[in-house]
């Protein structure tokens, strides 16, 4: 029997201590605990004053606990029975008020910067960006500069984003670790947050509320660029134009109007059922999971399914050939790089 308690705790240290190891394996792009921005910042520190406090009970509770062990512990030659306490008034008190007082610690904090997050942000400088969830991708648009576009979030640094958050289906989460959130998005509905990036680099986003088999796929990108390159960006995409220059890439553009037109958009002409892609090309990821080249492209229109289940977009049971040629296409849908 102490053998088996013996390999049971060494697998508990070990498991444990795997955790922590792991714990600190986190990407700064997709971490809550390296915040890139004010929100996450204010969150962050949340966290830091929740676990200090934890860690501290707990110490204290395993002090007491060990003490009272071998203080109380049954010694040899020792068979009567101990003396009996029925209560103590004043350890009664002073174990209901120190919680009582930890209590308002972490909640005066928490309240005030959960009040300050939840009001809405109506500055007018903001940059406003409606954000629609879809079974399992990411929809977003820019009322004040007319532009829509899908899985890639592109924001200017040291300035706040307004979100107007919402869901064409069921609910989902919108959640970028490293800049703040998260927040429901709920069908019929709209909720706001702001965050603001700090720094110029590409950062994560997931969505946080299982939604559906592809939940765990539902990625996005957050482009953070500096101002002036963010004027750059919108600009460029207001005035996008594609030119297929080869006779393949032009086939493909053909087989796009007829099959995918209805359903994709490519600047302001075409369906809004399915994500934007003016400027596919730009994007780090194919149906935001797979890296963004010819071959896995390919992968994605041979069999949607296979590669995001449960997503809407059907198998067009297109031939080899014209899946050549609309990937050769959708390769020339370049806006800009910075």
């Amino acid at each position: 029997m102490k053998s088996r308690w013996q390999q049971l705790w060494r697998q508990l240290f070990l498991f444990g201590m795997l955790a922590l190891f792991l714990a600190g394996c986190g990407r700064e792009n997709l971490s809550a605990l390296t915040p890139q921005g004010p929100v996450a910042e204010m969150q962050f520190s949340l966290m830091k004053l929740s676990a200090l406090i934890m860690i501290g009970v707990f110490v204290v509770v395993i002090l007491i606990f060990t003490y009272v062990l071998i203080r109380y512990r049954k010694r040899p030659g020792q068979d009567g029975i101990p003396k009996q306490v029925e209560g103590n008034h004043k350890l009664e008190i002073l174990w209901t008020v120190i919680p009582f007082l930890l209590l308002i610690v972490m909640a005066v904090p928490t309240v005030t910067i959960a009040f300050d997050l939840s009001k809405e942000y109506t500055n007018k400088d903001a940059l406003v960006v409606k954000v629609t969830a879809h079974q399992f991708w990411w929809e977003f648009e820019y009322p004040d500069l007319g532009i829509s576009t899908a899985q890639d979030l592109y924001i200017p640094t040291g300035k706040k984003i307004q979100f107007d958050l919402t869901s064409a289906d069921v609910m989902h989460a919108f959640w970028i670790p490293a800049l703040g959130g998260k927040m429901d998005t709920n069908p019929g509905d709209s909720n706001k947050m702001w965050l603001q990036a700090e720094k110029p680099g590409i950062y994560y986003g997931k969505c946080a509320e299982l939604c559906g088999a592809s939940h765990a796929l539902m990625d996005f990108k957050v482009n953070a660029l500096e101002p002036a390159k963010f004027d750059e960006w919108a600009t460029a995409m207001k005035s996008a134009e594609s030119t297929p220059a080869t006779a393949s890439a032009q086939q493909g553009q053909q087989i796009f109007q007829k099959s995918c037109l209805g359903c994709h958009a490519i600047g302001a002409e075409g369906g809004k059922l399915a994500p934007n892609l003016t400027n596919f090309a730009d994007r780090q990821r194919v149906a935001g999971i797979l890296e963004n080249n010819p071959e896995n492209l390919d992968k994605w229109l041979a069999d949607p399914q296979a590669v995001k289940p449960g997503n809407l977009m059907p198998n067009l049971n297109l031939k080899p050939e014209d899946r050549k040629a609309l990937v050769d296409y959708m390769s020339t849908l370049k806006v800009y790089q910075p």
